[in-house]
């Protein structure tokens, strides 16, 4: 998978945007940080590191650890929270699909919950 097809991926899942916290769109080593519409969150930071593409991906912290175990290219994330974040060099032995798989586990965990309503108690 490349970097703009990461983009694009994480694009194509609900409310979503891009956003660029540090730094503009047309900085060479820019993060493109992937977030939810409706809370702001986090879900996945696409960017180049050392000339190396990788995708950081929000992630339950057992997934995350087995996830290690079994792809060499995945790892605890650069600048983020070892234990919820994992990162994965693109160009690295995860599969596109599992990496999408994912980039979707992160996006699940941070979007925004629609309100659940109670049931009605009147008659």
């Amino acid at each position: 998978m490349s970097k703009s097809d990461a983009i694009e991926y994480c694009l194509s899942l609900t409310d979503v945007y891009i956003d660029y916290p540090f730094g503009s769109a047309d900085d060479a080593g820019r993060w493109t940080v992937m977030r939810c519409r409706g809370n702001r969150k986090i879900f996945a930071c696409v960017y180049t590191r050392a000339g190396r593409d990788y995708v950081s991906f929000k992630c339950e912290p057992l997934r995350g650890e087995f996830l290690r175990s079994v792809y060499k290219s995945l790892t605890p994330a650069y600048h983020l929270n070892k234990n919820h974040w994992s990162m994965v060099e693109l160009s690295g032995d995860v599969p596109d699909d599992e990496l999408k798989n994912c980039i979707r586990a992160g996006y699940e965990l941070v979007k925004p919950k629609r309100a659940t309503r109670k049931p009605s108690t009147a008659p």
